[in-house]
């Protein structure tokens, strides 16, 4: 279940040992892809990378895993995407779509709080069934994108009048042209229209 005001999130418990680990975005969306592909379920993953265990709180200590003391097990969603009707594929941190930075539009769904350092969206919860949609509008000129990329390390290029973030547990992106994607910070083709749909609970992550 989905995470709830007022209950808690996850359950301590001590890793099973062998435990599946990942160390980076990559590897994680590897992982999900392949058991969604398989039909299998989403084996519980140790975190020691990534944007998902920096929103987490963890680190890159493989050691906790094994010092048989109880840790964070947290149920995490997944996010299924399917571009222009025919390519279908999933992210754990985040979906991507742009040409360059400095100019066009930017759409960013976040599941995840971090692109590598930037604090993309601050409020972003990778459990409560909805994902962090901003999106830059493409009349931000130069000046504008070097202040807000400035600021983005810090969370603090939101609110702004040219930024736009809404939570949402499905969306049908319609783009102004055929736009590169990329799903956890890897390069994944280009599409004009994408389809975004939440997955709740989809596995277990253990910090």
């Amino acid at each position: 279940m989905t995470i709830r005001k007022g209950h808690e999130w996850g359950s301590l418990a001590v890793a099973s040992v062998p435990m599946v680990t990942v160390s980076s975005n990559a590897e994680l969306r590897v992982m999900v892809e392949a058991a969604r592909r398989s039909g299998s379920d989403i084996a519980t993953v140790g975190l020691l990378g990534g944007d998902l265990m920096r929103t987490l709180g963890g680190s890159a200590q493989p050691s906790r895993f094994t010092s048989g003391e109880a840790v964070p097990h947290l149920p995490i969603d997944l996010v299924h995407v399917v571009a222009d009707d025919s390519r279908e594929g999933w992210f754990a941190a985040h979906l991507v779509a742009r040409r360059t930075w400095w100019h066009g539009q930017i759409v960013a769904a976040m599941n995840a709080q971090f692109i590598n350092t930037w604090d993309v969206a601050p409020r972003c919860h990778p459990n409560d069934g909805l994902v962090d949609l901003v999106t830059a509008s493409s009349t931000m000129n130069l000046q504008q994108r070097w202040l807000a990329r400035s600021r983005i390390p810090l969370g603090t290029h939101v609110p702004h009048p040219l930024i736009t973030t809404r939570q949402v547990a499905s969306v049908a992106l319609d783009l102004p042209s055929k736009t590169p994607l990329w799903l956890d910070g890897q390069r994944w083709g280009s599409a004009r229209h994408v389809q975004i749909t939440v997955e709740p609970d989809a596995f277990v992550a253990v910090v």
